[in-house]
């Protein structure tokens, strides 16, 4: 689940992100710093995780400890925001709620599945919860749902979901 920090449009919380995007450049140049030889010059996407406060930085924390090493992003979510699909190679960084960034990561393997067909495998590569199957079933299908609701569109476990494995290149 990917929230892009320009999707977000509560005031307060958008002046914050703007405020703190100083934190992301600050990283990605020292990112590029002590990695010179990187493919990619222009500061990337930054992003958090879900769409609320604590899940957004329990999510960034995650991938500070090495623990979320996936992300699942409805295929729905990419049609509806008119959004390019990751691909392999692709760089981001991972900030909390307020914009903060925390960390580089780059995609290394994507795999369209659908909903029913998650494995256990992947919820634990999410990391997520107690990173159990039930676990990320019910904490996906709620988020999906919610973000399909105000569109009029309904939750389907058929729907594809972008399951989008990554490592961590840099910390903060």
């Amino acid at each position: 689940m990917i929230i892009l920090l320009n999707c977000k449009s509560e005031t307060n919380h958008m002046e914050t992100v703007e405020y703190n995007h100083s934190s992301v450049e600050r990283l990605w140049n020292d990112f590029l710093k002590n990695n010179p030889d990187n493919k990619i010059k222009n500061t990337p996407l930054s992003f958090y995780f879900c769409d609320n406060q604590k899940d957004a930085d329990e999510c960034a924390e995650l991938v500070v400890k090495g623990v979320k090493r996936a992300t699942a992003t409805s295929l729905w979510w990419y049609e509806k925001n008119n959004e390019l699909l990751p691909k392999v190679g692709d760089q981001y960084i991972v900030t909390d709620w307020n914009g903060n960034a925390k960390a580089v990561i780059e995609t290394t393997k994507i795999e369209n599945v659908s909903y029913n067909k998650i494995t256990a495998e992947f919820a634990e590569t999410e990391g997520e919860g107690d990173k159990s199957l039930d676990y990320w079933k019910k904490v996906h299908e709620a988020y999906y749902k919610r973000e399909m609701e105000s569109h009029g569109d309904d939750f389907d476990e058929n729907m594809t979901i972008v399951c989008e494995y990554f490592k961590t290149i840099y910390l903060k």
